[in-house]
């Protein structure tokens, strides 16, 4: 009978993981797209400002790499823009929030020193 039980339980062990993985495999992307209207539009945004800075990020660093000895790294809003809808698939994106963006990132890595850029503007 002591083989018996923990068979069972072995089995009710290996039925419990495999339906955690099947619900885990349903609901994947429910908590990535909210179902009220509201609250994917604010992840919506959240995930479009991100993706701002993260541009902005790139093309500070790349700008930088392609400064020559003693040159100032040129930092633009286009090539934020243009960024964003390559890398990150947008089609639409606002000048004055890759601007906005820009600046940010532009006071957070002290670009002031050796970049310039039009964000200011």
């Amino acid at each position: 009978m002591r083989w018996n039980l923990d068979a069972l339980v072995g089995v009710s062990v290996g039925l419990v993981g495999v339906g955690l993985v099947v619900a885990g495999v349903v609901w994947k992307g429910r908590a990535v797209r909210p179902f009220a209207a509201s609250r994917a539009r604010s992840a919506a945004q959240r995930e479009y400002a991100r993706d701002l800075q993260r541009a902005a990020d790139q093309v500070i660093a790349t700008a930088r790499r392609s400064a020559g000895e003693g040159e100032p790294a040129i930092v633009t809003v286009e090539a934020v823009v243009r960024t964003t809808r390559e890398r990150y698939g947008y089609r639409e994106v606002e000048r004055p929030h890759a601007a906005a963006a820009l600046r940010r990132r532009y006071e957070h890595w002290r670009c002031a020193v050796d970049c310039v850029t039009d964000a200011y503007g």
